[in-house]
């Protein structure tokens, strides 16, 4: 459990959060001071209004009367001015600490291990990313500030109320400890609350994420009622929660006003006795008085309300700050240049495992020389897609080595490296956005001409030219305009535009269609000339060609030679693989 979800306030964690002013120092100095002024402004006005009442009305005295109607004037301009400059600045700040948070947290996720993404979800980071981060620009549009405001302002009207009348102010602050009290329990009950209500919000946004993302799958199982029950069921929760924070305010606001009320009334009763028989109060202390006790009341119940605020940032703020504390990057400190890399790889007895003591490749190895087509078959869970994702240092290898040209991978960057790779994937993810920006995918190097260029070279120009807009076409989200053949097609032209040194096709012809299987047939040939290729596949002969052949089989290379080769081994698990698809294939 957080420091977070242990105490009511996290001093450490708000100093944290502090140092995100620090290149907005200037800003922040100005918000403290509007906020002072709105303080001390405030607290002015009741005094004014005393002296104007004992000195001219009390009196029916009209000399100097106006020089106090312009210094009302004066303070409430004063205070309109400073308000008006604290709400601007304040939430400027609470913005712009809020994108530089962001912009951390997003490019720290940007360098987590596949493995984080495997284990987390997308909806409970996209609340991390997008919700609660409104919540700490909150803190200082709405929390921080107006916190400090209302305990300025009720420090400075108790200094007045003791200047003017020590007897009245008594009787205002024999109720404060009750309410100071009250606000206590209150804040301790709205901590918990909150975090039930941040946990329930990241759990709707991971379900109507999920749900959203495999429509076709709930409908296709017609799935819709027990989904909606489902909804239902956390929907109801998280009503439940808010609704908790609801009742502790219902309780709380009647109660501080209730006692707010009853010391006004005593401050009038009490104040009109002293003005009558004693004259220890005059009409204007016991004016000033009824305009003060709100003013030192009011701030109690903004600073509960407030702390509300204060809390649900807080709150946020250590959710955010434990996915940034999340150490699940790849050790990325290589120094070692490719700028000769002719494209050889070698795999040196690699285990790798994605679940301790449950081994996916059990040390094995392989080399594939430069320029030569190497194919990867087994059955499914041999750890075929494992050995594309280890190339990528997606994962890091549990023992043994991978090199690039002799060069361990590990000591190359990242950047470098994955620059030598380029992938094409069975499930082909595309973004909402025109057919050329998902090809160059922001690259500024690569222009349109020589995108233009290469689709011809590889023979899918013309599919992309019937299309509307043609390479301006925007195929929306993960290419759903586009069939899964076009898709296919696009990341071919994705990988080629980019020139790799070693190309990787997983599975790329397995879910196409026949009209688009002879352009990608075709497409390959063509990418795959002269450069180090590595292709998996189910479907044997698509891969008849290939220099050489990897039998995998429960993570261990059983098998290993070209096509013709592995044929001649009558007992061997690729001849038992081929025969099995061309049987199926002749029925």
């Amino acid at each position: 459990m957080s420091k977070a979800k242990q105490t009511v306030f996290d001093a450490p964690l708000f100093g944290r959060l502090l140092a995100y002013t620090k290149p907005y120092y200037s800003v922040f100095l100005l918000a403290l001071i509007t906020v002072i002024g709105l303080a001390v402004f405030g607290a002015l006005r009741p005094k004014v209004l005393q002296m104007a009442m004992d000195e001219n009305i009390e009196l029916q005295f009209q000399p100097g009367f106006l020089k106090y109607i312009l210094w009302m004037f004066c303070l409430l301009f004063l205070e309109v001015i400073c308000n008006l400059t604290f709400i601007y600045t304040a939430s400027w700040l609470g913005q712009s600490v809020v994108r530089d948070i962001r912009i951390k947290l997003f490019n720290h996720i940007l360098g987590f291990k596949m493995k984080y993404f495997d284990n987390s979800s997308v909806g409970v980071l996209l609340t991390r990313t997008v919700n609660d981060m409104e919540r700490i620009a909150d803190i200082f549009g709405e929390g921080l500030f107006m916190i400090f405001s209302d305990i300025l302002k009720m420090l400075v009207v108790g200094t007045v109320m003791v200047y003017m009348n020590w007897q009245l102010s008594i009787v205002v602050f024999f109720t404060l400890p009750i309410i100071l009290l009250a606000t206590k329990i209150f804040q301790k009950y709205m901590k918990s609350a909150f975090e039930e209500v941040r946990n329930e919000v990241s759990n709707l946004n991971s379900f109507i994420q999920e749900r959203l993302t495999g429509m076709k799958i709930v409908q296709l199982f017609a799935r819709e009622a027990i989904e909606l029950k489902r909804f239902k069921a956390i929907n109801a929760r998280h009503k439940k929660a808010w609704i908790k924070t609801v009742w502790y305010n219902s309780v709380f606001f009647p109660i501080a006003e209730l006692l707010s009320s009853i010391t006004l009334g005593a401050i009038i009763w009490l104040g009109g006795l002293n003005t009558i028989f004693d004259q220890t109060a005059s009409i204007g202390d016991l004016a000033a008085f009824i305009m003060m006790v709100p003013m030192m009341f009011r701030p109690l119940h903004q600073i509960a309300n407030k702390f509300n605020t204060l809390q649900m940032g807080m709150v946020a703020a250590d959710r955010v700050f434990v996915v940034l504390d999340t150490h699940s990057n790849i050790l990325d400190q290589g120094t070692q240049s490719l700028k000769a890399f002719k494209g050889g790889i070698e795999f040196k007895k690699v285990q790798f495992s994605y679940v301790a003591s449950e081994p996916v490749l059990k040390g094995i190895s392989f080399r594939v020389e430069p320029g030569k087509t190497v194919a990867i078959v087994g059955a499914t869970g041999a750890g075929k897609s494992t050995i594309i994702n280890l190339i990528n240092r997606f994962y890091d290898i549990d023992k043994g080595q991978i090199l690039f040209d002799g060069i361990d991978i590990k000591t190359i960057p990242l950047k470098l490296l994955r620059k030598q790779v380029a992938v094409v994937l069975q499930d082909v993810f595309l973004f909402a956005d025109s057919i050329l920006n998902n090809i160059t995918l922001g690259n500024s190097d690569i222009s349109e001409a020589s995108v233009v260029k290469a689709a011809k070279q590889i023979g899918i120009h013309d599919f992309i030219k019937k299309l509307p807009g043609g390479y301006h076409y925007n195929v929306k989200e993960r290419g759903v305009m586009l069939s899964v053949g076009q898709r296919q097609l696009i990341s071919f032209l994705r990988a080629y535009v980019i020139n790799p040194k070693v190309l990787i096709l997983d599975e790329a012809t397995a879910s196409i269609d026949s009209n688009s299987e002879q352009l990608i047939q075709d497409a390959t040939k063509k990418i795959t000339k002269d450069r180090t290729s590595i292709v998996i596949a189910h479907r044997l002969a698509t891969i008849q060609t290939a220099d050489t052949i990897i039998v995998l089989d429960a993570g261990e290379i059983v098998e290993m030679g070209p096509h013709a080769t592995l044929l001649k081994n009558n007992t061997g698990f690729y001849r038992g693989l081929y025969q099995a698809q061309f049987i199926e294939q002749a029925d």
